[in-house]
């Protein structure tokens, strides 16, 4: 008997040999389609969304978490909004990379091509779902939906609503596809749907990617997980200083690109590092230091090697005094996921050193990791942050969602 997973892959596949031949206008016509359809079913997907929410509330689902879950009129107008923005970026598909004129006559063109079928497994976040579908259909890819059980009908009514749209179109409804059991046994099955996934995005926390990365045959796009980190230099600003520093942990801390682990030299310390720390304390945040912090500062809890190595997502941070950059260098490799590092220093010689050496997607001089992002970065929008360096780093715009193709002209050549 075909499982779930099976028949929904099949036919995705399918599904990815029909838009592979779809013009940029035929998407966006589809693309337009979806963002009139959710506001057309608002009220519909909140319902649904009542659901998820009331089941999460009677399983003591944390509120921050529940708050991702939620869907309301002004976040559905958001995402319609956001669809409609998608529209105006330009299709990579079938840009010439390459242009190669062989003398014997033969025209080698490298273009941007589609992956083919997406597979998607992520947690919580309804939103997810329009957004990996709407990003894999302007790009000319199927995609495989996997949500997690907490948005459950949440994610349904939304497919719902995007296959509504798509009926109407040109773009098959087969094209967007959702696994609707959520059992775990379902998600290991995704994992080596070779036959049909070209490759799997994992997005959620730092337990979903490494397991999707270490048990899944589909290849695999990974979106790590972000524990970034600041280091206040000696030649530090401290203005400069507390404005990033408060930005990166507090303006949205659940995130990945949130600051998570603060290092500082102890000169600068000495100087500002109380002053520092009142100003993250009374923006809430609590403060887990090394003994030097704890001693300088009365508040500080003192920190373990695990605290170094946790993504808190909440407002809480680790702080340790490091005596220079290639300490903080170092620390950072022994602890960080690759994601986003940051410096702040007025010393180029030491930014330049600090930015040419540490191992992240993205690395900072005097500003906030906040801007790892799609949208930040001009790319409209991202169906994640990928933290490893084969086929794409960093925000994973629309271009990242494409692979290479030769198309090669001739007039009857051929090799001797």
């Amino acid at each position: 008997m075909t499982s779930e997973i099976q028949e929904k892959g099949k036919r995705a596949k399918a599904a990815s040999y029909v838009l592979n031949i779809k013009t940029t206008s035929e998407k966006n016509e589809a693309l337009t389609k979806i963002a009139e359809q959710l506001l057309i079913d608002q009220q519909a997907i909140i319902a649904e969304n009542a659901k998820d929410l009331a089941n999460g509330e009677a399983q003591g689902i944390p509120a921050s978490t529940l708050d991702r879950i939620m869907l309301n009129s002004e976040r559905i107008t958001a995402m319609s909004d956001a669809i409609h923005l998608l529209v105006k970026l330009d299709d990579p598909v079938g840009n010439v990379v390459e242009r190669i004129e062989k003398d014997n006559g033969l025209q080698i063109e490298k273009r941007s091509v589609p992956l083919g079928v997406i597979g998607m497994i992520y947690e919580a976040r309804p939103n997810v779902t329009v957004d990996a579908a709407t990003l894999a259909l302007k790009t000319g890819n199927a995609v495989v939906l996997r949500g997690s059980s907490s948005a459950k009908f949440s994610n349904i009514a939304l497919v719902t609503s995007i296959h509504r749209a798509l009926a109407k179109t040109a773009v098959p409804t087969d094209a967007v596809q959702l696994i609707e059991d959520t059992r775990r046994e379902t998600a290991k099955e995704l994992f080596h749907l070779k036959d049909y996934l070209d490759v799997l995005i994992p997005r959620g926390g730092k337990a979903l990617i490494d397991l999707v990365v270490n048990e899944a045959t589909v290849p695999v796009l990974e979106t790590g997980a972000g524990n970034c980190h600041i280091y206040v230099d000696e030649m530090a600003d401290y203005i400069k200083t507390e404005k990033i520093c408060l930005n990166a942990k507090t303006q949205r801390p659940s995130v990945c690109n949130a600051a998570e682990s603060l290092l500082i030299h102890p000169v600068w310390f000495q100087t500002y590092g109380t002053q520092l720390l009142t100003a993250l304390q009374e923006a809430g945040v609590t403060i887990i230091g090394d003994a030097n912090v704890c001693q300088a500062f009365d508040a500080a809890l003192p920190a373990t090697e695990e605290d170094y190595a946790t993504e808190y997502l909440d407002l809480t941070i680790s702080v340790k005094l490091v005596e220079n950059v290639y300490e903080a260098i170092e620390h950072i490799h022994q602890y960080g996921t690759n994601h986003s590092e940051a410096i702040i220093t007025e010393d180029q010689v030491v930014a330049d050193t600090f930015l040419h050496s540490v191992d992240a997607a993205a690395v900072y001089h005097n500003a906030s990791t906040r801007f790892t992002d799609g949208f930040e970065f001009g790319y409209g929008a991202e169906i994640g942050i990928s933290t490893q360096k084969l086929h794409a780093r960093g925000p994973m715009g629309l271009p990242a969602l494409t692979s290479t193709k030769y198309f090669i002209y001739g007039n009857g050549q051929i090799r001797v």
